[in-house]
């Protein structure tokens, strides 16, 4: 079994604190989780490399970059209810900084569990536009941050739920894969 530290500590220092990640807890919370836990033991060596890397077919974890940067965007906070869909590293970022995570990595990844509210969502894959059921399933003051892409070029975006509806905004450009069945749906229309 390799002794994965170092690169844990060279992954914080030369891609998330460059990246203006400047959230030391999500630093500490990075340095010492195992992120090559989170992969098949043939892919465990790239866990720490500036890449995706697929852990199951057709999902993907984050560049370390894209997923520290998704996480201070939604300033997570202690005690606050978290959603994690197809999301294994960011969950145990969230844990570790004191949030309760529900992971959705099963199944209908476009539905949310039922009746339940979050004030943090976060997906680790791409989608073509975030499902209508992540937005309905967060709490007020909620916040969902998501990669959509529907091109060469994603952008993360961070949804707020507010008391007059939910709100939108792009935070940065990001190229993960776009997970399976969320293509962008596009319509045909006659000129």
């Amino acid at each position: 079994m390799a002794d994965f530290a170092a690169a844990r500590l060279n992954m914080v220092e030369s891609q998330v604190r460059p990246a203006d990640v400047n959230d030391v807890r999500i630093h500490d919370a990075m340095r010492v989780l195992p992120r090559d836990s989170f992969l098949p033991p043939a892919k465990s060596y790239l866990a720490y490399a500036d890449i995706e890397v697929e852990y199951a077919p057709g999902r993907s974890l984050l560049k370390p970059r894209d997923v520290a940067k998704l996480l201070q965007s939604v300033r997570p906070m202690p005690g606050e209810r978290a959603l994690a869909i197809a999301a294994p590293y960011a969950a145990a970022v969230l844990e570790h900084l004191g949030l309760t995570v529900t992971r959705l990595d099963d199944g209908d990844l476009s539905q949310a569990p039922a009746g339940a509210t979050f004030d943090v969502i976060v997906c680790e894959g791409a989608v073509g536009h975030a499902p209508a059921a992540w937005t309905g399933a967060l709490a007020l003051r909620g916040r969902l941050a998501v990669v959509e892409r529907d091109g060469p070029v994603g952008k993360a975006c961070i949804y707020l739920r507010a008391e007059d509806g939910v709100g939108r905004r792009e935070v940065f450009d990001a190229t993960p894969p776009v997970m399976a069945g969320f293509a962008a749906q596009h319509g045909f229309a006659l000129e």
